[in-house]
């Protein structure tokens, strides 16, 4: 069983900063303006922390 996170952008209000985004200790996310941020898949390691701290619960580790 593998993870991957995902965004449920209705859940994101996109009208600040991503404060995740800061969190995430390989810079797999990023923000343009106040949008929805974009995982790079290619450098995210499934770790969870940006999705423990979105406090509107927007980045989800699912279980594939």
């Amino acid at each position: 069983m593998g993870k991957k996170l995902k965004i449920i952008t209705e859940n994101c209000p996109q009208n600040h900063k991503c404060p995740a985004v800061n969190v995430c200790p390989v810079g797999a996310l990023t923000q343009e303006g106040f949008e929805a941020p974009k995982i790079d898949y290619e450098k995210c390691i499934k770790c969870g922390k940006c999705s423990n701290f979105c406090p509107k619960k927007a980045l989800v580790l699912d279980i594939i």
